[in-house]
């Protein structure tokens, strides 16, 4: 039988947070039991989390339409990924100034187009930013943990990936977008 690991990360309002890894599949009797944290858990690879107000947040953007775009980023400790910035701001230059250029970053946008014959339309795009001029660490910290955040954010319909303006330049994204719309 293959040795099961259990840590306890913490308990964040109110929820404990528990990491299960086994290093063999799990034993058939407690696989109904552990299964569910499996799912449960927002941690990624890298241990970095997913603060609540991030959910939240993207909730308010998806649902409620209170905001146009989101910027994530790591906290300062590289141990939570947290709400960087949120904006009403319709204008796409706008968004792209807020991506830094020497620091990683994730965004949400709710990108607006039109497609003959179809009308307008709108995609909620998540931005996985990784300048040229941010530092190595930050990349790869970054890199290893956007599928915690990525998978917290149900109802995403693309991926767009970035390091450098013309990645996220408006007609390239528009392109992309329209081509899956």
């Amino acid at each position: 039988m293959g040795k099961l690991n259990r840590e306890i990360s913490g308990v964040q309002d109110g929820h404990l947070s528990v990491q299960i890894n086994a290093r063999s599949p799990l034993p058939s009797p407690l696989l109904p039991i552990l299964k569910p944290f499996h799912y449960i858990s927002r941690m990624a690879s890298s241990g970095v989390s997913v603060d609540q107000e991030c959910l939240a947040v993207y909730n308010d953007l998806k649902l409620k339409k209170k905001y146009k775009y989101v910027t994530y980023k790591l906290n300062p400790g590289f141990t939570q990924i947290v709400v960087d910035k949120t904006s009403e701001d319709k204008d796409y230059e706008t968004f792209l100034r807020d991506l830094p250029t020497d620091e990683p970053r994730w965004a949400v946008y709710d990108f607006e187009f039109t497609k003959e014959g179809a009308g307008q339309r709108n995609k909620l795009l998540f931005y996985s930013w990784s300048p040229d001029g941010a530092r190595i660490k930050q990349k790869m910290v970054y890199s290893s943990s956007k599928d915690a955040l990525r998978k917290a954010l149900v109802g995403i319909a693309f991926e767009i990936q970035g390091t450098d303006g013309d990645d996220v330049e408006h007609n390239n994204v528009l392109e992309r977008v329209s081509k899956g719309a």
